[in-house]
């Protein structure tokens, strides 16, 4: 069924608590989803995110971001008041985030919460239940933050021995110890997953489906690591003997090196990938649909030595392949799954992705890049895809153009067939090439659809201190842009199954 959605990131949303949040806004954005014809939410990971703010560096696979924990929801549930939330300062700048002051000041204000929701806790049967159910993730990152917090914000692979090696007689003690913190993290979870949970299920009320992303890897400063050392390739001493990153090419001559820990493909085959169906099914509880992170990896993945200081000497070493994928499919049966197959895109990797039956990623963007017989191009794409005209590490479509050579933004605009030399004009034609084209889904940047130049962008990877920050301006989403998109949608027949029911019922 031909389908289209929104990509826009939870902290994109506007909000009076300095980042987009579960709060009133997200469940009227839903709504202008809803009321434009969209069948999507794409999302970024839920992770909760530490030094560079990038959710693909997250302290836990399985944990959320607290700072998506919606004040107004706890003060709806008598654990805060408007007086005390209108004390902290989450920062001025509705159209960017200012992390600094989120991780001074959010904190804060939900210890309030929680010291109030802690003197009932014990016999609270929701809260209860949500420590026994996740107990398998929650107690390892609990324990994992609250250590951190008392090393400094140090990586746990230079804390004290007995803590950074897991002795039971240490963990037992940090728990006793630490209780009151430990609590605190319990709290924010359950906040978290009760208000995601009441968030998700209004948006199938309103029958729009969430796309979640999963990173291909973890971080090395986490708790996943720190907890399950076993499932990496690490030496004795808990230190990668590898890390990921991408070889050299046409845009780095020194490759990129990302530096994080490399999977032990063969415990985890020993084990039936029972920490992958684990992950997938937690994340399944998040979200309808799954976009994959580096899809490339699972056919082949990069390692390079730990202590590289580039990506010039590591080596392509073979990845699971199918073999994870029948393992998930077996246990979950038949998942939602979106293959990030950007890059340099390998015959094995085209044969994993067909095997899979997954859809790809098809970036308009990258149809536009001089030699003019890109595989991205609209005639070269198929079915069983998913297009973007461009995703959270892209340029926003106005910026993009912008910066195009001569010889690519006429070839560009003569592909297209835009007459507009304005730009903002271009940027709708060129969301209308890639709802136009034959790719089964279609998702947009919220930016594109504003028409926002690259002030708006999202991410610019190998860079650190200006990315995950733009926001929607309040009130910036007008019935006139949801009327627009939605006769769009509906033009080129993208309309979810109930939409167009209605119009064939109205017709007769």
């Amino acid at each position: 069924m031909r389908a289209s959605g929104i990509l826009c990131p939870i902290s994109s949303l506007p909000s009076k608590y300095g980042i987009g949040c579960f709060s009133i806004e997200a469940y009227e954005f839903i709504e202008f989803l809803h009321r434009a014809g969209q069948t999507y939410w794409q999302v970024l990971p839920f992770g909760p995110t530490g030094f560079g703010d990038s959710p693909y560096q997250s302290f836990s696979t399985f944990a959320g971001n607290p700072y998506f924990i919606s004040p107004d929801g706890l003060i709806e549930d008598g654990l805060l008041t408007e007086e005390e939330c209108r004390q902290f300062d989450f920062g001025s700048d509705p159209e960017f985030v200012d992390y600094g002051k989120l991780y001074e000041n959010r904190f804060k204000l939900l210890a309030i919460a929680n010291e109030r929701f802690q003197k009932d806790a014990a016999e609270d049967k929701a809260y209860q239940a949500f420590l026994k159910e996740n107990a398998d993730w929650l107690d390892d990152y609990c324990l994992f933050m609250v250590l951190k917090q008392k090393n400094e914000g140090k990586s746990w692979i230079e804390w004290e021995p007995e803590y950074r090696n897991r002795k039971k007689a240490a963990l037992n003690k940090a728990r006793e110890e630490l209780k009151a913190e430990y609590e605190f993290f319990c709290f924010q979870q359950y906040e978290f997953h009760r208000q995601w949970k009441r968030l998700h299920t209004y948006a199938k009320e309103h029958q729009v489906q969430l796309i979640g992303d999963i990173p291909i890897y973890v971080a090395f400063d986490s708790a996943d690591t720190w907890s399950h050392p076993e499932l990496f390739l690490f030496n004795d001493e808990h230190e990668p003997e590898d890390v990921a990153g991408c070889p050299p090419d046409g845009f780095s001559p020194t490759g990129q090196l990302w530096g994080n820990p490399l999977y032990d493909w063969a415990y985890h085959k020993k084990t039936g990938y029972k920490w992958w169906i684990r992950r997938m099914e937690h994340t399944y509880s998040f979200y309808d649909v799954i976009r994959v992170d580096h899809f490339r990896g699972f056919d082949e993945y990069y390692a390079i030595p730990y202590g590289e200081e580039t990506a010039v000497n590591g080596e392509w070493r073979k990845g699971p392949g199918m073999d994870l994928f029948n393992a998930i499919r077996k246990a979950l049966g038949d998942a939602h799954i979106i293959a990030e197959d950007l890059g340099y895109i390998t015959p094995g990797v085209r044969k994993l992705l067909k095997d899979s039956g997954f859809p790809g990623m098809k970036v308009l963007q990258f149809a536009f890049d001089g030699n003019e017989d890109s595989d991205y191009l609209p005639h070269n794409i198929i079915p069983n895809s998913v297009v973007y005209t461009g995703t959270h590490d892209n340029e926003t479509t106005r910026g993009w153009i912008d910066s195009r050579n001569d010889h690519d933004r006429d070839y560009a605009r003569r592909y297209i067939n835009s007459i507009f030399t304005d730009y903002g004009q271009f940027t709708w034609d060129f969301i209308r090439t890639a709802q136009r084209s034959v790719a089964d889904t279609c998702i947009i940047p919220i930016q594109d659809y504003l028409v926002v130049d690259n002030r708006g962008r999202i991410n610019h990877p190998a860079t650190q201190g200006e990315n995950w920050k733009w926001r929607i301006v309040p009130n910036l989403l007008s019935e006139d842009l949801c009327r627009a998109i939605y006769d769009m949608t509906k033009l080129y027949h993208r309309l979810p199954a109930e939409e167009k029911k209605e119009e064939d019922t109205e017709k007769e």
